[in-house]
């Protein structure tokens, strides 16, 4: 890394592209026992002020810096208004706030602290605390925003990250692997790994590479759990959602299936208003089979359905990312209410 500020926030939704990031600070120990005596984890969700203040102020050991790695920076000061019943609580939270910034800015130049933190939503991004701060620091402090691409995006990134990886990819299989993802910038990463371990480096990942490999497969098996939801047949739907895990990693298949309900409410906004299966293709920048399979599935369901999914979905995101419930344990009871 390249970075000269010892202050370093790392913010954003893209998951793939933060632990990146730290992992490349975090190269800087490749002498295990080193590591092990300069870099301490925090996470600001139960971090207290001592433990920040002895790992920020200890001393490097045979090194000129040593770091610091604080997760969720901004969570010990989130909602404090609400949280606390007096009435003196926002003036409490804007003391604490304004306490920890002005502890940042004394950070020694022996400590490296690196804060790094996930916002899924772009609309939280604008409103977060500390990236506001930090955004008017100046100098003093490092910014590094990670947000994943948009979905139009997508193919370009897969096309980067192929090339990252030390491969090529055609564009009509860069385009097909993006609409099976979505903005699942982890996933497509580990479906290229797998794309390229397939054509064994050797020559540029085609169409049929793609659709050869389990993406495939896993998109086509959301397609007929969601079928199998929008005929209420909870058993199919079961096996379905089973299957998926078991062959994929939990998160990867989630997000696969908040992008299917993402891009079937879109497309039941559109048919709402009139439009077509080729005005969904266009609007969400789909494959013929996908829009095909969007807008059939669509039909199942009512719009303000669709918007109750959506909600439940971001609360099962929050639970499975805040420890409250395993992902696993809530997307069975997703698609047990989903049936009934």
């Amino acid at each position: 890394m390249t970075e000269s500020a010892n202050l370093i926030f790392i913010y954003g939704n893209d998951h793939l592209e933060i632990n990146r990031k730290v992992r490349a600070f975090l190269a800087a120990f490749p002498d295990p026992t080193t590591a092990e005596m300069n870099i301490t984890r925090l996470d600001g969700r139960t971090l207290n002020d001592d433990e920040l203040t002895n790992a920020v102020h200890a001393m490097p050991f045979l090194a000129s810096q040593r770091l610091v790695l604080l997760a969720n920076p901004s969570a010990r000061y989130k909602n404090v208004e609400t949280q606390q019943k007096n009435a003196d609580a926002p003036q409490k939270n804007a003391g604490a706030r304004q306490k920890f910034i002005e502890f940042l800015l004394k950070v020694p130049p022996t400590t490296r602290l690196v804060m790094y933190e996930f916002i899924e939503d772009r609309r939280d991004v604008e409103n977060n605390w500390l990236v506001k701060w930090a955004a008017g620091a100046g100098s003093q402090v490092s910014l590094i925003q990670c947000m994943q691409p948009r979905l139009q995006e997508m193919p370009s990134w897969v096309e980067k990250e192929t090339r990252a990886q030390g491969g090529k990819i055609h564009p009509e299989a860069a385009k097909c692997l993006a609409e099976m993802v979505g903005e699942n910038t982890q996933q497509a990463a580990q479906e290229i790994t797998k794309l390229l371990t397939y054509v064994n480096y050797a020559r540029a990942i085609e169409l049929e590479d793609v659709e050869q490999v389990s993406v495939l497969t896993a998109t086509a098996d959301i397609f007929k759990m969601v079928d199998a939801l929008g005929e209420r047949d909870g058993r199919m739907a079961q096996r379905l959602l089973h299957r998926l895990l078991e062959d994929g990693d939990s998160f990867a298949v989630f997000g696969m299936i908040i992008r299917q309900f993402r891009l079937l409410l879109q497309a039941r906004e559109i048919l709402e208003g009139g439009g077509t299966q080729a005005d969904i293709k266009k609007a969400l920048h789909l494959h013929d089979y996908v829009a095909e399979k969007i807008t059939k599935q669509a039909r199942h369901f009512p719009l303000d359905g669709l918007e109750r999914i959506y909600r439940r979905l971001l609360t099962i995101d929050y639970a499975a990312k805040s420890g409250e419930m395993p992902l696993e344990v809530s997307l069975e009871t997703f698609v047990v209410e989903l049936s009934r």
